[in-house]
């Protein structure tokens, strides 16, 4: 049997192997998207039209003059980047102490995973009593330190509002990103290490020659996951806040929630949607992009 035919029969076998997981696929994501497309194209709003009508790309045009939608996109993008840059920041910390050798570290890995696995909803309402204006922990050791006369009104005023939800979500998966960033670093060869100090760098030149070359592919991947994560989030906001005040903290799927669930407005919900798709599918080219780029970068670093 030649290498050929082996190769051939391997391959086939794979195929034969990932057709289930690309009919899940097709099933859960390929055709709620697909639908979402179609239906984009027709008016279908249940509180004034019992059948949908044809309309083109209306609901895209609607999009355009929508100062609801343009706010929300806004508060999704600011939310988004701040989140994700302040949890590779202080996930990158947390990766690099846990990487040291010490004892209990097992336990402490255990540990700091932990607010990733509580469920987002509960964690959410615990934040939302942490940042209450009269009875709030944040408020209290505020006043204790003398550094606020009165209670700061957190979840009522629009700034603030805004910095209460990153704060939370930005401690519940700070350690998604120190687990993805943790298993980076432990695939880093200690020889490099080595080698670099003996040719006189310092621990600052170490990091930023090799660590972080060698770390980036993972610190794109762990970014783009949590890019997706943060641009639809939901359940978080929706509990802080629901979107308030005023619209401050409102998010692009709390948006579309709005419009499908308590306006019955399916088929501009449906653009909404669509939009959204694109915008991510955006973001993941842009990423896998910089990510092949990233990969060649880390190749040569680890030849020389």
């Amino acid at each position: 049997m030649t290498t050929d035919t082996i190769r051939r029969r391997e391959q086939t076998t794979g195929w034969i192997l990932a057709i289930p997981a690309l009919l899940l696929l097709l099933l859960v994501f390929a055709y709620p998207i697909g639908r979402a497309f179609w239906e984009s194209f027709f008016t279908k709003n249940l509180g004034t039209e019992l059948q949908p009508v044809f309309s083109g790309v209306e609901n895209y045009t609607r999009m355009v003059f929508d100062g609801r939608f343009w706010e929300s996109l806004q508060n999704t993008t600011i939310f988004t980047v701040a989140s994700v840059i302040l949890e590779l920041l202080i996930g990158m910390g947390i990766a690099l102490v846990l990487n040291q050798s010490f004892r209990g570290r097992g336990a402490i890995r255990t540990i700091a995973i932990l607010p990733w696995a509580l469920p987002t909803a509960l964690i959410a309402l615990a934040w939302t009593w942490i940042f209450n204006d009269q009875y709030g922990v944040v408020n209290d050791i505020l006043l204790r330190l003398g550094l606020i006369q009165t209670g700061i009104n957190w979840l009522g005023e629009p700034t603030l509002a805004m910095i209460a939800v990153i704060i939370a979500d930005v401690w519940k998966t700070t350690p998604f990103i120190s687990i993805l960033l943790l298993a980076g670093l432990q695939s880093i060869s200690n020889d490099l290490y080595e080698a670099h100090a003996l040719d006189g760098a310092s621990a600052w030149q170490s990091f930023r020659q090799i660590t972080l070359p060698l770390l980036m592919p993972q610190i794109l991947i762990a970014a783009l996951f949590r890019f997706a994560q943060a641009f639809g989030i939901f359940d978080l906001i929706a509990v802080m806040t629901g979107g308030g005040p005023g619209g401050a903290t409102e998010t692009v799927s709390l948006y579309v929630y709005s419009t499908v669930m308590r306006y019955l407005d399916f088929g501009y919900g449906a653009a909404l949607v669509v939009v959204t798709f694109l915008l991510l599918v955006l973001a993941v080219a842009i990423a896998s992009f910089l990510l092949s780029k990233l990969r060649a970068r880390a190749a040569g670093v680890e030849s020389r």
